[in-house]
């Protein structure tokens, strides 16, 4: 276990400490979809990862821990502790799969951190950088499985708490977002979904008892492709999660161009995910967390040209 289990209160003063330095993000209404869109594509790194880097890193510099940040990433969070880093002029190191997307690297590149491609795999790349982190001395910052990290990712829901929805569905790979989230708004009565992608279940495996996934299979929803989750994010979701859906690749890969074809709102596969499973759920006031941008421009295209009439 990475740290103590965080509540509702250091959501609270996450949103406090983010606040300063992150805009809250857009809440738009889908006719298409027929229901909110939370609108984390818009973030200052087309992801909610950064919630959680820079409230970890906010918390530690608080403390006096300013030792370079080495994190593995799917891409993501390289890029939020990226900018995170760079904001609070620390030293970042990052590690990820040699199959992360190409704008996922090379914004992270952009921002300042080094970037060391390692592994097919997030677990590859997580066990590489946890052992740099041993030898150099580095601070390791996990991308999910992590209090503040947690604390950092629920300030989505925080900003959610206006709209009070009856439902929100959230993407399901280590579990951080959904962990955040749940504790943000379970107190008041909504309903927290998580949304697998086919053969990816590895949230829904842990709370059934059952083992981790023995392999990963390739998916566009590159950042919910882990093998298996947290010990932090498997208890808080054991008791936030309502309900689990699982959706089928293909219309993931609709969603996404659904989402840019009639929202107007570019979304890589993961944050496409939650959109995936709206019209499954029955309910007066629904929000799809759209988690994250940064696809890369070839497969938007060739996922548009796939999906183009015959």
């Amino acid at each position: 276990m990475t740290g103590p289990v965080p509540e509702l209160a250091d959501v609270a003063a996450a949103a406090a400490r983010l606040r300063p330095l992150l805009a809250p993000t857009p809440l738009v209404r889908s006719e298409r979809f027929d229901g909110w869109l939370k609108l984390e594509t818009l973030q200052v790194t087309g992801s909610y990862k950064v919630r959680g880097a820079l409230n970890a890193m906010l918390v530690a510099l608080a403390a006096g821990d300013r030792r370079p940040v080495i994190a593995a990433s799917a891409g993501n969070h390289a890029r939020g502790v990226a900018w995170a880093a760079q904001r609070l002029g620390l030293t970042a190191q990052t590690v990820v799969p040699v199959t992360a997307p190409r704008t996922k690297v090379r914004g992270t590149e952009a921002l300042g951190a080094s970037v060391i491609r390692w592994g097919d795999t997030f677990e590859e790349a997580l066990e590489h950088a946890r052992q740099l982190a041993d030898r150099h001395d580095w601070r390791f910052l996990p991308a999910f499985d992590d209090a503040d990290v947690i604390a950092g990712q629920g300030t989505v829901g925080w900003e959610l708490l206006e709209l009070l929805p009856d439902v929100v569905l959230v993407p399901l790979g280590g579990g951080g977002l959904a962990a955040g989230i749940g504790l943000a708004l379970k107190s008041r009565g909504v309903k927290v979904i998580g949304v697998h992608v086919d053969g990816l279940d590895a949230m829904a495996r842990a709370l059934a008892g059952r083992a981790p996934l023995e392999e990963v299979r390739t998916t566009i929803a590159d950042g919910v492709r882990v093998r298996a989750v947290g010990e932090l994010t498997r208890g808080i979701c054991a008791h936030v999660l309502d309900d689990i859906v699982v959706v089928p690749e293909a219309i993931v890969q609709k969603t996404i161009v659904d989402l840019a074809a009639f929202d107007r709102v570019v979304a890589e596969g993961a944050g496409a995910l939650a959109c995936a499973a709206l019209a499954r759920v029955k309910a007066r006031r629904k929000v799809a967390v759209v988690s994250g941008g940064n696809i890369d421009v070839e497969t938007l295209a060739a996922l548009t040209r796939d999906e183009r009439p015959s």
